[in-house]
């Protein structure tokens, strides 16, 4: 099996793409070569990311996003073995 991130995944819960044992294990992500921390949800096939707009918030209280277009290099921050939960 290849140790490889979904194509698509989200951080919010009401989103179809979310998936938190994933999370949990901890996913970087790479924009444009560029290490991006505030990554609200990506699509590799797609060839985008929505990002987090600073502090700013809609009227639901979730975080307000930009989407932009480039390249997304998933990956995971630790090796499966190296899970707390793997067994």
């Amino acid at each position: 099996m290849t140790d490889t991130p979904p194509d698509r995944l989200s951080t919010d819960p009401r989103s179809p793409f979310h998936d938190a044992a994933l999370l949990e294990r901890g996913v970087g992500v790479r924009f444009k070569g560029v290490e991006k921390t505030n990554v609200e949800e990506y699509c590799v096939s797609e060839g985008w990311v929505r990002l987090a707009a600073g502090n700013a918030r809609d009227r639901f209280g979730n975080p307000m996003t930009v989407k932009l277009k480039g390249s997304v290099e998933p990956y995971f921050r630790t090796p499966e073995a190296e899970t707390p939960n793997a067994g």
